[in-house]
């Protein structure tokens, strides 16, 4: 049996790839004394950029809202250059969704609070995220979705 090459988990780089802060309602709703709803929206995405090297997102949308109309919109994406080789393919999955984002998460946190803060409103925190959970509930999820696709057979 051949010696299988060492593995390798290096992060390249970690950026803003896109945020975006809209105020439609604005300056008018900025007099309304109710209190805002809430509306926090996270997905993770992972595509391949060159052979061993990958781009784990995660994005967040963010909207507050008074009866109907927005306050604030704020939609975000941190992204991540990873470079991954020579991981069993089972194990590629569970990087890429849950350890690339939980590096990822805390840059996206961070500038999520700073640019609704710059828009002027208190900043909203997002809250820490089990990734694990998060990657085993769509995992299921798949799992269920296929299981129902499959075949009637009788």
């Amino acid at each position: 049996m051949a010696d299988q090459e060492t593995p390798v988990f290096q992060i390249q780089r970690v950026y803003l790839k896109e945020a975006s802060l809209e105020q439609p309602n604005s300056p008018a709703i900025l007099l309304e004394q109710e209190a805002p709803t809430v509306d926090i929206q996270l997905g993770v995405n992972a595509a391949p950029v060159a052979e061993g090297i990958f781009e784990v997102s995660v994005r967040a949308t963010v909207q507050t809202k008074i009866k109907d109309k927005t306050v604030f919109l704020v939609e975000a994406t941190q992204a991540g250059i990873f470079e991954i080789r020579n991981l069993p393919q089972d194990q590629m999955s569970q990087v890429m969704g849950i350890a690339c984002p939980q590096i990822v998460y805390p840059y996206l946190r961070g500038n999520v609070a700073d640019l609704i803060q710059r828009g002027g409103f208190p900043p909203v925190h997002l809250a820490e995220i089990n990734f694990q959970a998060m990657y085993e509930q769509q995992q299921a999820q798949l799992a269920s979705q296929a299981g129902a696709d499959a075949p009637v057979t009788q």
